[in-house]
């Protein structure tokens, strides 16, 4: 049964594939001591066990699905990283650079006190940065320094034993000292320096006054009421009604007929007016005052909850407030706000960027015309444009064959650098040009994490006959060194955005997790910080981030090489 077994996935090494991200999708999410290995090593562990039984597979398999991870990668942070080369953000670029050449120093660094072979300093370095994408760009340059067949395997194999054995420290490690360590560095209390950021972005106001676009979102709901004779709400526009809170006229039966309201609508005595807010509004400013009126006919309206692409220039750098107080926002309340596919907190001060994920909700009048001022109804669909993916992957990758010679060494993008390229400037046009280049958020997601996982489970069952072997020559010298190439960028990072950029603690640490796009250690920033405040500091850096990061594996390859 055994060998029938064996034999199967020798023959079929396609299953082989999918076993490993079978089995990593299973024992990645386990946790123990509230961490976990995560999907991507749960599945090189799977694969390298499975690849003890030498089985062969195309490298054509590995570099069609890591370009089109890369591509993805690219798209999604493509416009916050180009919006970071206009100098819109400086300080958080700088920032994202400081931290950048700390992590690729040190794994250098580290690499060559300890005297580790090419292949195991550019796993080092892929580890204890947990940049799983630069394998691929380190194997793809170690391809082109011109040396043997078999020393080129040699290599490429010392690769993920590398990044297997300092990668799990290299998340760890990361959030404990961001989340637990780097507050006391400070001396911060990191819950109370959220919470005082949030009062000064408008929270604490919110939640007391209901303010602000956000903070009306909270059991939003619609109820009629009379309006009596001596009322104060007549003899002034709608818009005018009840300033500061966001309490919107919406229609009026006025006799059989039925009346949409605009900004200057003045109501009469004797209207059923139907009013939409937060719920505690609705009773607490109207109830009290007015008879509620039962009027199915005027309830009866159509509504929408939908995802908006922000793409008007004129929007980005508007804060919710202020964007709650355009006319375009009457009606409209604000559900979710989603950056490089981390959710922010919904505060009165939060920031909104073009690239940005604003779900809203409201009659399908108004959400129609706020989407139609802000952005790109990001609708729900089941298709991608294919046509823009492969092309963009095919173009960027034709850009990066072109090489250059330096110091005897061809130097070039590569296809996965120029696939990352194209995914950089296609992600940020289609926040200017959004009639194009649709990619759903699921399908990114699949492009994304089955890119990656079938290119790790691919390399996991190639270097599995050598795995141990490499394991037991450098493991311990492995591990010590990853302790320390994880370590000092991150305690850096802390002291450098402290003391010389000046960030706001509450915002310190997700700057720090994103110039190292380590998304577990901002979800324990987070919970210790009892606040999603600190996501607020994560998406510049890790736009740069997740671009020089993967980059940086080739420059580790030609300066070791």
């Amino acid at each position: 049964m055994v060998e029938w077994f064996v034999n199967v996935l020798r023959t079929y090494p396609e299953l082989a594939v999918f076993l490993s991200i079978g089995i990593g999708f299973l024992i990645g999410p386990w946790k123990f001591m509230g961490f976990s290995l995560g999907t991507v090593t749960g599945t090189l562990l799977a694969a390298v066990v499975i690849g003890q039984v030498h089985i062969d597979i195309d490298s054509a398999v590995k570099s069609t699905f890591f370009i089109m991870f890369i591509f993805a990668v690219g798209y999604g942070v493509g416009p916050q990283f180009i919006r970071g080369l206009k100098a819109d953000g400086a300080r958080e670029v700088l920032f994202a650079l400081s931290v950048l050449a700390l992590c690729l120093i040190v794994p250098l660094i580290a690499a060559k006190i300890a005297g580790l072979e090419l292949g195991y300093a550019a796993g080092l370095y892929a580890g204890s940065q947990t940049i799983s994408a630069a394998i691929g760009v380190a194997t793809d340059q170690i391809n082109h320094l011109g040396l043997s067949t078999e020393q080129v395997q040699t290599y490429a194999n010392q690769i993920p034993i590398a990044y297997a054995v300092t990668y799990i420290y290299g998340t760890i490690g990361s959030a404990i000292i961001l989340a637990k360590i780097g507050p006391r560095l400070i001396g911060v209390d990191l819950v109370a320096a959220c919470k005082e950021y949030e009062a000064k972005l408008g929270g604490g106001a919110a939640t007391e006054t209901g303010e602000g676009i956000v903070s009306a979102y909270r059991a939003i709901e619609a109820r009629a009421f009379d309006i009596p004779e001596g009322s104060d709400l007549l003899g002034q526009p709608v818009k005018n009604l009840l300033p500061g809170v966001r309490i919107y006229a919406e229609r009026i039966k006025r006799g059989d007929q039925i009346i949409e309201v605009d900004d200057n609508t003045m109501l009469q005595a004797g209207d059923i007016v139907m009013f939409s807010g937060r719920r505690a509004d609705l009773v607490g400013l109207l109830e009290n005052s007015l008879k509620e009126s039962d009027a199915p006919e005027l309830l009866s309206i159509p509504s929408e909850k939908l995802d908006v692409l922000i793409t008007n220039k004129e929007v980005h750098g508007k804060t919710l407030e202020q964007l709650g107080r355009l006319s375009i926002s009457r009606g409209v309340y604000v559900s979710k706000l989603m950056r490089n596919m981390i959710e922010l907190p919904l505060l009165p001060g939060t920031i909104v960027h073009r690239g940005d994920i604003l779900t809203v909700l409201g009659s399908k009048r108004h959400v129609e015309a706020a989407i139609a001022e802000i952005g790109y109804a990001d609708r729900p669909v089941d298709t991608t444009d294919l046509a823009f993916v492969g092309w963009g992957i095919f173009l960027g990758g034709l850009i990066g064959t072109l090489a250059v010679m330096m110091g005897g060494f061809p130097i070039s993008l590569s296809t996965t650098g120029g696939a990352l390229l194209a995914g950089l400037l296609l992600g940020w046009l289609r926040t200017v040009h959004p009639t194009f280049g649709r990619i759903p958020g699921p399908s990114l997601w699949l492009m994304n994490t089955l890119g990656l996982n079938v290119f790790i489970a691919v390399i996991g069952i190639t270097a599995g006959p050598g795995f141990i072997a490499g394991l037991q020559q450098a493991g311990i010298a492995l591990l010590l060194w990853g302790i320390v190439a994880t370590s000092l960028p991150m305690i850096f990072s802390v002291y450098v955005g402290h003391y010389v950029f000046k960030f706001h603690p509450a915002i310190l640490f997700g700057a720090c997790a994103g110039a190292r796009t380590t998304t577990a250690a901002l979800g324990m920033i987070q919970e210790a910080a009892q606040s999603r405040i600190p996501a607020l500091g994560y998406g510049m850096p890790y736009a740069i981030g997740n671009t020089l990061l993967t980059i940086f594996g080739m420059v580790v390859v030609l300066i070791l090489s």
